[in-house]
């Protein structure tokens, strides 16, 4: 659904953040900002922050931040279009009606009728569970310890061993067969026409977030079934295994601060019913960047409770790569001296499972822990290739803090000399280009400095604060907007955000919320919202305050230099820009600019 950007910003500034926010969680007023602890990670110290000048807030723990649009997005788990009727009937404004065009109607319609016709075959496989045809699963379950609470909870069923007799069911509610093998039930057979997916089987629902149901899982009951041990739906138009999880439609809502990421439906299942709500897997495939996508919605404290066998163990390195490559952080959860979640739980019980949970490994001491099984610790060659790989390991953290960190926790664990690791990390560093461990300390300007930045992320470091000292000082912008332009800000998302902030800073209306709306994608809104929140440095004089602001500003201008410079043998337009940029660099080096 489309609304104008003015019925937008209605919506919007009829609702105070704060207000809106409160309403959610607590939240203490600490200076010009409201604090809380974060409600989209798990936290202890409040990093928080909801801004009422602004109308925007800022996690400085996991990074999220936006308007009040946003936080009711995330918050409530729903679209735009929901948050806008949440706070339009709160606020008492009256939206349109959606219209939609003929080819938007028609993708709609045949979406409805493909979810409907899952939406029925689940309805028969449920039946079919709780016919005297369904004994054998039924006892398969009850062997399983799954309640018949659990059981309605997630909709199982059961396959009859004649397939036909879904597709009858199905064609007696008016669907085709063509409908029937586009959503996956079915398949054509050259000799047999069109023949069912799923029989004999226990049949698992797999929905969608908002608890339709866009796929099915099949699971044989007895070792000697013949077909694969699970079966799976294959990819259709609703149905995109890489880009959904089992169990997150009741996951998402768990409000405990993280996501238990297992390997199977049971698992989850049982886990569910153990109390731990917060429990999801992936269907049938190995772990997808797209799922991390799908987890970072909600949280980004991920336990891992994957299989302790050898497979498992592949599985889980695998998905903390990927965790970590998404920006968040994985935790393992020792299962020994069981295989999986569900032998845990029935033999252990749901107090030692929260011991674990308790008591979870950081993933990168994980990592390091696996990668000793590789060598010979009692071998000098072996402990020595071992210490170079934990090295090479350690130079992937980029900040000065958290690297310092694991090389005190890894030289405690394996009775490395501190400072002896560390200068191992820094030789490491220098032969491979990763991140070097340096004493220096940051300019007060707030730039970063040393080689642990690439010069774009050193470029995006000083963009981000030129805007937020802006955000500030608004009156500084009439001293430098002869020295500055949109296309100074190299990064797309800047330029769009210094463009509008520009704009409305000459009309003496600066307004960080409605320039975050112009963003529909949350990472997007995140990101615009980073530009106005960035910490700047703690300086005391005036004098610092002005070094410090024209030190980032000739940062910027430099950076712009040399980006249209680099650009100049191909684009016509940069050499102009290089020209301007040459002269206005030479103009503020000798240029002083106060704060007043």
């Amino acid at each position: 659904m489309y609304y104008p950007e003015e019925l937008i910003e209605e919506v919007r500034q009829k609702n105070d953040i704060v207000d809106v926010i409160s309403g959610y969680i607590g939240l203490q007023k600490k200076g010009s900002n409201y604090m809380c602890c974060c409600p989209f990670h798990g936290e202890k110290t409040p990093s928080f922050s909801v801004n009422r000048a602004r109308q925007i807030y800022k996690c400085f723990g996991c990074g999220e931040g936006g308007n009040v649009l946003t936080f009711v997005m995330k918050y409530e788990n729903c679209t735009f279009p929901e948050a806008m009727k949440i706070l339009a009937d709160k606020a008492g404004v009256e939206l349109p009606k959606a219209e939609y065009s003929e080819e938007a109607k028609r993708r709609e319609t045949r979406r409805q009728k493909l979810l409907e016709v899952n939406k029925e075959a689940a309805k028969f496989y449920y039946y079919q569970l709780r016919t005297p045809r369904g004994v054998k699963a039924k006892e398969y379950l009850d062997k399983r310890r799954l309640s018949e609470e659990t059981r309605k909870n997630f909709g199982l069923g059961f396959a009859p061993v004649k397939g036909e007799e879904l597709l009858a069911y199905l064609h007696q509610k008016g669907f085709s067969d063509d409908l029937i093998r586009d959503v996956g039930l079915a398949k054509m057979d050259e000799r047999r026409g069109t023949t069912t997916q799923f029989w004999n089987r226990v049949m698992f629902p797999i929905q969608d977030i908002n608890h339709r149901v866009i796929g099915f899982g099949g699971r044989i009951m007895g070792e000697n079934d013949s077909g694969p041990k699970y079966l799976n739906s294959p990819e259709t138009e609703i149905f995109d295994k890489s880009r959904n999880l089992y169990g997150m439609n009741y996951a998402r809502t768990a409000r405990t601060g993280n996501i238990i990421l297992c390997e199977g439906y049971m698992d989850v299942i049982s886990m569910h019913q153990a109390g731990f709500t917060q429990a999801v897997a992936s269907l049938g495939t190995a772990f997808t960047p797209g799922q991390a996508g799908l987890i970072k919605k909600y949280t980004k404290d991920v336990l891992l409770a994957y299989d302790s066998d050898g497979a498992g163990v592949k599985a889980a390195l695998r998905a903390i790569r990927i965790l970590r490559d998404a920006g968040m952080s994985g935790r393992i959860i020792d299962m020994t001296p069981y295989k999986d979640p569900d032998e845990f739980i029935k033999n252990l019980g749901q107090a030692a499972f929260q011991e674990r949970i308790d008591h979870a490994e950081n993933s990168f001491m994980f990592e390091i822990r696996m990668l000793e099984r590789d060598f010979d610790m009692n071998d000098p060659e072996g402990k020595t290739n071992f210490h170079n790989q934990i090295a090479r390991r350690l130079c992937d953290f980029s900040e000065d803090v958290e690297r310092e960190n694991y090389i005190e926790a890894v030289a405690d664990k394996y009775h490395i000399g501190f400072e002896n690791l560390r200068k191992l990390v820094v030789n490491m560093a220098a032969k491979t280009g990763g991140y070097a461990v340096s004493a220096a300390e940051r300019p007060k300007s707030g730039i970063q400095s040393r080689n642990k930045n690439t010069p774009e992320e050193h470029a995006k470091k000083s963009q981000r604060l030129l805007l937020t000292w802006l955000t500030d000082y608004p009156q500084l912008y009439p001293k430098i907007k002869n020295y500055l332009s949109p296309e100074d800000f190299t990064e797309e998302l800047y330029s769009k955000v210094a463009r509008r902030m520009f704009e409305d800073i000459e009309k003496n209306q600066l307004n960080p919320a409605g320039i975050i709306n112009m963003f529909a994608d949350d990472k997007e809104q995140s990101e615009a919202a980073s530009l106005f929140t960035t910490k700047l440095p703690e300086l005391e004089s005036e004098q610092e305050k002005e070094k410090a602001f024209h030190d980032i500003l000739v940062s910027v201008k430099k950076n712009s230099y040399e980006y249209y410079s680099a650009r100049s043998g191909v684009d016509i337009s940069a050499l102009s820009k290089v020209i301007e940029g040459k002269k206005a660099l030479e103009e503020l080096n000798k240029t002083h600019i106060s704060l007043k």
